[in-house]
C-alpha cells in the first residue's frame, strides 16, 4: 500500500541528489533523487484481466537450487510471499514458499523460492513471468490518499497541461516515504519523485494516470551542469 500525504513543494526545481542531502530549492524530506545510468528498463507486465492486480515478476535464476530473482511491486516487497498462491498470465498458480531481500540497494528486488521448483533450469523457465492477484482478494483501501503500489506500477504519468512525461516503472521506499520512479517518455535513466499531494496532485488510476509536477530539471543527466551555472 502507498500513501500520498500532503508535502511542501517549491516549483524552482532543483537538482537530483540522494534523498537526506540538501538539494536546491527543494527541502530535504521531498527531496528527488537520481538513478545510475542503465539501460532502457522494459515495460512493468499489463495484467491480461483488469480484475487482476500485478505482484511482482520473476527476473534470472538465482544460485543451483530453484531460488529467482523476483521484483516485487507490493507496498513492502517482502509482503508478496503473504498472499498466498499467485497466478500467471497463461493461468498457471504459484505459490512462493519464501522471500528474502536481494543483495544491492534495491529493496523490491528478492531472492524467492516457489513451491516445487527445485532446479535451476526450472527457475530459468520462470524468468520474465508475472505474477497477479484477483482484486477481490485485497482490502479495499481506508481513503482516497491510499493506493496500491502495484496499481500506480504502468501508470502514465502526465504534467499538469496533459503532456505524457513518463510512466511509472516502479514505487520504492528506502525509509523516507513512498516514491514513484518515472521512466522519461523520451527514453533515458530513470528518476525519483515523491509521492506526495504536491509533486503528484492528481490521481486516474481507472485510466491508468496520474498528474505530476515535476522539477524543471528533474530528468536532466546526472552531473548536468543548470545553465545558470557559472564556468
Amino acid at each position: 500500500m502507498a500513501r500520498r500525504p500532503a508535502g511542501s513543494f517549491s516549483r524552482d526545481g532543483g537538482r537530483r541528489g540522494r534523498a537526506g542531502t540538501a538539494v536546491g530549492a527543494i527541502a530535504p524530506e521531498a527531496a528527488t533523487s537520481p538513478k545510475a545510468p542503465a539501460p532502457k528498463p522494459a515495460a512493468p507486465p499489463v495484467p491480461p484481466d483488469p480484475n487482476l492486480v500485478l505482484l511482482g515478476e520473476f527476473g534470472r535464476a538465482h544460485g543451483l537450487n530453484g531460488e529467482i530473482r523476483l521484483k516485487s511491486y507490493t507496498g513492502d516487497p517482502l509482503a508478496i510471499a503473504g498472499y498466498g498462491p499467485l497466478l500467471t498470465s497463461d493461468g498457471r498458480t504459484l505459490t512462493l514458499s519464501g522471500v528474502r531481500t536481494a543483495p544491492g540497494s534495491s529493496p523490491d528486488m528478492l531472492i524467492a523460492r516457489v513451491t516445487d521448483i527445485t532446479g535451476r533450469n526450472a527457475a530459468e523457465a520462470l524468468n520474465r513471468v508475472a505474477l497477479f492477484i484477483p482484486r477481490d482478494r485485497l482490502a479495499e483501501p481506508e481513503d482516497d490518499d491510499e493506493v496500491y503500489a502495484a496499481d500506480l506500477v504502468g501508470a502514465t504519468a502526465l504534467d499538469e497541461a496533459g503532456t505524457v512525461v513518463g510512466t511509472i516503472v516502479a514505487v520504492p521506499n528506502y525509509g523516507g516515504g513512498d516514491l514513484l520512479e518515472l521512466r522519461p517518455a523520451a527514453g533515458g535513466a530513470t528518476a525519483l519523485l515523491p509521492f506526495t499531494k504536491a509533486f503528484v496532485p492528481v490521481l486516474d488510476l481507472p485510466q491508468r494516470r496520474v498528474t505530476v509536477v515535476l522539477p524543471d530539471d528533474f530528468f536532466a543527466p546526472v552531473g548536468e551542469k543548470p545553465a545558470d551555472e557559472p564556468d
